[in-house]
């Protein structure tokens, strides 16, 4: 059985057409990256996958389980890496043990020891254990990423997703996040998607592409096949403009 399974999935917003028909299933461990152009539809899917948005067709499911709603299972790396900025990298990491908890527990922010342990494995993971004290404020660009990441891991989720992870991040700082993200899914066999602008990122990382293009899937492949023509067809009109609006 698929890890994940995406059946006839569609969006619409009014007459606009978000997400058209798309399907695909994953197997467990999957590292797979979105391309494809703004408006393509790669931030819907990825609302659909984590149940933000309710999908108008179709459904998301994670073994039998239909997703609904959002999960404490299913992890999330934003572009934007929304850590509170005057606590350490160790207490951000921690709040991912918070869609866990029970509300009680939740609202007065208590944390049990293996939910410790796990902040501090995930740093680790990162790369970030020495750092584990340091004031997230006053880390760097790609260090806030990278807690951002472990957060996301003390959630132990099924499914990973990354919105443009490393968007606003300078190459060097970009392939390090990369690095350290595919690293962390292969450790603990964690299917993963991230959506990323760049090409020359996901040719280094991916391992499965699938490619969005006016809200449906044009292209699902590995690494030898996405070849320059591929993405062209990706990224490139072809003359022939859709016949419905799509948004991203």
């Amino acid at each position: 059985m698929p890890a994940i399974t995406v059946e006839n999935l569609t969006k619409r917003y009014g007459d606009t057409v978000a997400l058209d028909d798309v399907s695909f299933e994953l197997d467990e461990g999957e590292f797979v990256v979105l391309l494809g152009p703004s408006g393509a539809g790669k931030s819907t899917l990825l609302r659909l996958l984590n149940g933000l948005t309710t999908p108008t067709e179709g459904g998301v499911y994670i073994g039998d389980d239909e997703v609904t709603g959002k999960r404490s299972d299913i992890g999330m790396v934003f572009q934007m890496h929304y850590l509170v900025e005057t606590m350490s990298a160790y207490r951000n990491a921690l709040t991912g043990a918070l869609s866990r908890a029970d509300f009680l527990d939740s609202v007065l922010t208590r944390y049990g020891r293996e939910d410790k342990v796990r902040a501090l494995e995930a740093l680790d993971t990162v790369g970030l254990l020495d750092e584990a004290r340091q004031r997230a404020g006053s880390m760097s660009g790609g260090q806030q990423q990278r807690v951002g990441i472990a957060r996301a891991l003390v959630q132990e989720p099924s499914l990973l997703l990354a919105d443009e992870p490393v968007a606003s991040l300078d190459p060097k700082a970009a392939e390090e996040v990369m690095g350290y993200m595919k690293s962390a899914a292969a450790e603990r066999e964690l299917t993963t998607i991230a959506s990323l602008h760049q090409v020359n990122l996901a040719r280094e990382f991916g391992e499965r592409y699938i490619g969005l293009r006016d809200g449906a899937v044009v292209f699902d492949g590995g690494r030898d096949d996405l070849t320059m023509d591929v993405v062209d067809e990706i990224y490139y009109e072809d003359g022939e403009g859709p016949a419905h609006e799509v948004v991203a």
